[in-house]
């Protein structure tokens, strides 16, 4: 875990400029960080490409309401972090391709690489609401189960990884891995195409080799943050 408050802010702040970037978030959307067993920073309430450099990042009690200010859907956050000790990062995030599979209320099959990082699967929470309040948050993180990735139908997703730096790729996995998912659908090859089994996926879910450093350090090219490094 990091302990430096205004390093996991700056961190925060790049992750979010980089999904605004990639596409994967516009008006809405946010991501945090870990910053201890009880608390996170979570970006600021506004679209996340236009966070500003040095922007306050708030602190939010893993357990407990949350602060002023603080998006509703962040109760999402509080739940993955109280259930899987090893997530250091949030992304909830709304990319085209998985908007587009969440309100056919699919889930995507790994039939790719990048779709290897998400064993056992994909959750579905099956509700087109909004989650702002506690029993949705713990119901959609419920269906989650074990994975690493959620998509909600006809509203977005949220994935967790074991640092911000994770989470904001595995967003880019999951969109990835919802276009492929789409392409078998719209081909009408989606019960017959092949789908990597269990150990593959797990043989090819490399963190070798830099996979999740590359993949950010593109997503976060010319960052006037990354300057501070």
């Amino acid at each position: 875990m990091h302990d430096n408050k205004d390093e996991v802010a700056r961190r925060v702040r790049i992750a979010a400029r980089a999904l605004g970037r990639a596409g994967l978030v516009h008006a809405y959307g946010h991501c945090s960080a870990r910053t201890g067993t009880e608390s996170f920073l979570v970006c600021p309430s506004m679209p996340m490409a236009l966070t500003p450099v040095g922007a306050t990042c708030k602190s939010v009690p893993v357990h407990g309401d949350l602060p002023e200010g603080v998006l509703g859907e962040v109760r999402l956050h509080q739940q993955i972090y109280a259930r899987h000790l090893q997530a250091g990062g949030v992304v909830r995030f709304m990319g085209p391709n998985m908007m587009a599979l969440a309100a056919l209320g699919r889930v995507p099959q790994p039939r790719h690489g990048f779709g290897c990082y998400f064993q056992p699967g994909v959750g579905l929470w099956d509700d087109p609401q909004l989650i702002r309040d506690d029993s949705r948050a713990v119901g959609a993180i419920d269906a989650m189960g074990q994975g690493r990735a959620l998509l909600m139908r006809g509203n977005g997703a949220v994935v967790w990884g074991e640092s911000i730096e994770a989470a904001t790729v595995l967003a880019w996995y999951l969109e990835d891995m919802c276009r492929i998912e789409l392409v078998a659908l719209q081909t009408g090859l989606a019960d017959t195409a092949p789908i990597i089994p269990e150990a593959e996926a797990e043989t090819r879910a490399t963190r070798a080799g830099r996979i999740i450093e590359r993949m950010w350090d593109h997503m976060t090219a010319g960052d006037p943050e990354l300057a501070t490094s």
